[in-house]
């Protein structure tokens, strides 16, 4: 499926979340002209160019829509989720895979696993962290999604894992 942009565009970049699309440039490189994608990370300002012919290759993709809001309520909603035994290393590493892939679903999966072990145990720093990525790249595509403000997409996680 090719994701095109145009200038103005939100955009989705694995294990960054939310950016914007600020511009379209070709460079030579190589001998040969490539086409980018000029991104600004909406978190930090960081400028992210990507080669157009390898957005899928990288995973950009456009921010996810009213149904997978939906979805994404539901995954978080979930709570016959077996948080098995497994070691916080090979844990981590699992959840870093899915956080890597930039998908909003697999993003909503780490966070309500790694909410609902924090009721079962205490979390490792890096898992502390991981949770933490997880809840502000979900936050931020969420509050574009929905076209609201952070603060209240944060209440509503809380609201979730509170219940």
């Amino acid at each position: 499926m090719d994701v095109t942009f145009r200038i103005g565009d939100k955009a989705v970049y694995p294990a960054h979340g939310v950016a914007e699309v600020t511009g379209i440039e070709t460079k030579e490189i190589g001998g040969k002209k490539l086409a980018f994608y000029i991104l600004r990370i909406m978190e930090n300002g960081m400028r992210i160019m990507v080669p157009i012919k390898n957005v899928a290759a990288v995973g950009l993709r456009s921010v996810c829509n009213k149904n997978e809001v939906k979805e994404v309520y539901d995954i978080l909603k979930t709570r016959e989720v077996a948080v098995d035994g497994q070691t916080w290393n090979r844990r981590y590493r699992e959840y870093m895979e899915k956080i890597k892939t930039g998908s909003v679903f697999e993003i909503a999966e780490v966070l309500r696993d790694l909410s609902l072990l924090k009721f079962e145990k205490d979390l490792s720093f890096g898992e502390r962290k991981m949770l933490d990525t997880a809840r502000s790249l979900l936050i931020r595509e969420l509050a574009v999604a929905k076209s609201s403000n952070e603060e209240k997409i944060e209440a509503e996680l809380q609201k979730i894992f509170t219940c």
